[in-house]
């Protein structure tokens, strides 16, 4: 009886892919986790302690919509000093509970129904659901190990129709760990003005770049006024608890997203925001030390995991940004599911399922890196044996 009162637009959509291997593990004594998408570091003392400080003052209310105006502030400094690119903390940004709201804004303020939205595959899997949740129609557009799992201009082009309305543009991507040069960014901005399409810019991962530059798609010629740029404090601070993220583009379109954030959430929590702007403040101050050191700490473990992967006989394209491997299980003769299922039940290692984040993912797992060293060295054994077993 109660199924007649579920919106099928919903029902229609699969639970996460990934979730349900996390669920198992759980249950299973000496299990190790290769799968969870989450920093292993904890916040830095300083940005926690600027939150307890908050509560024991007795900061306990909301704050404005937009969030705290010294943290749009904050912000819009960071944007400008370090991917050179402004943005008014009145107008043009708006801070959300995670970068995930604001991905769900930015869809729901921008999209009418039948529009299509196009995202890379593989891409991150709330991507495809949340276009459909705003009644919009994704499209996949394949990305390849060959390619370095770079959306290509040409691919992209081919995608387009009279109802394409915007690109999902996620780089450093999860969960390939590939990036963008400039060159490629520059022929992607020409096509998103030729054919008038809005950029969703997905740059959570944009601190954790490990060569090249890092690059605001905003920032380039042409593109500020069609872009939403989308980042938060969960990767690059060991944020992921405090649910903190941020949108910032056009005033207009701010204003719609904002409309919807005002009825449906109210504000991001108050002590997250105090921390965040902790996080953006010190950090200016002092070369942006805790993100260095962490970044420093996944570049080291991101060159053993690639050369230990490789050294059990899978192809593994290096990774350049995240903190990510997604190598190849194909010469194994399973399925990325078959795979994954049978290295926890058998050997006790999380990984995920690569055709979990879209279709081009098939014949590929992913693998976290952000992960302890002597824990990420015995699941390499674990795996090297799986495979040997096979």
């Amino acid at each position: 009886m109660s199924e007649r009162f579920i919106n099928p637009r919903v029902a229609a959509v699969p639970p996460s892919g990934i979730r349900r291997f996390f669920d198992v593990a759980g249950t299973m004594k000496d299990a190790i986790s290769l799968g969870v998408g989450e920093p292993d570091f904890v916040t830095p003392y300083h940005i926690r302690s600027s939150a307890i400080d908050s509560l024991l003052d007795g900061e306990t209310q909301y704050t404005p919509n937009r969030g705290l105006l010294s943290l749009r502030q904050e912000i819009a400094e960071y944007l400008a000093t370090r991917y050179h690119v402004s943005y008014d903390p009145e107008k043009e940004i708006l801070v959300t509970v995670g970068a995930s709201e604001a991905i769900d804004l930015a869809l729901r303020a921008c999209l009418r129904p039948g529009d299509e939205v196009i995202l890379p595959d593989p891409g991150y899997v709330s991507y495809a659901p949340c276009v459909t949740f705003a009644q919009g129609t994704p499209v996949p557009v394949p990305t390849l190990a060959e390619d370095e799992f770079r959306l290509t201009a040409a691919n992209l082009e081919k995608a387009i129709t009279e109802k394409t309305r915007a690109l999902i543009f996620p780089y450093p991507n999860n969960p390939t760990g590939a990036v963008m040069t400039r060159e490629e960014m520059t022929k992607i901005a020409a096509l998103a003005e030729k054919h008038d399409l809005l950029v969703i810019s997905d740059e959570i991962y944009s601190e954790l770049t490990y060569s090249g530059e890092k690059i605001a798609f905003s920032s380039l010629l042409g593109m500020r006024e069609r872009t939403i740029l989308i980042n938060g404090f969960s990767k690059a601070f060991a944020m992921t608890g405090w649910r903190l993220g941020y949108a910032c583009g056009p005033r207009e379109i701010l204003y719609e997203m904002n409309k919807i954030h005002q009825y449906a959430i109210m504000c991001a929590p108050r002590q997250a925001q105090v921390a965040g702007f902790e996080a953006l403040k010190k950090n200016r101050e002092n070369g942006f030390e805790d993100v260095e050191m962490m970044r420093r700490s996944y570049d080291r473990r991101r060159r053993v995991m690639v050369d230990a992967l490789r050294k059990m006989g899978l192809d593994c394209f290096e990774p350049r940004g995240a903190f990510y491997c997604f190598p190849s299980i194909r010469r194994t003769g399973l399925t990325s599911e078959e795979f994954c299922t049978r290295l926890l039940r058998e050997y006790k290692v999380v990984c995920v399922p690569g055709d979990a984040f879209g279709q081009s993912g098939a014949g590929h797992i992913r693998c976290c890196y952000a992960t302890d060293l002597n824990r990420m060295l015995e699941a390499f054994s674990r795996m090297e044996k799986f495979i040997q077993s096979l």
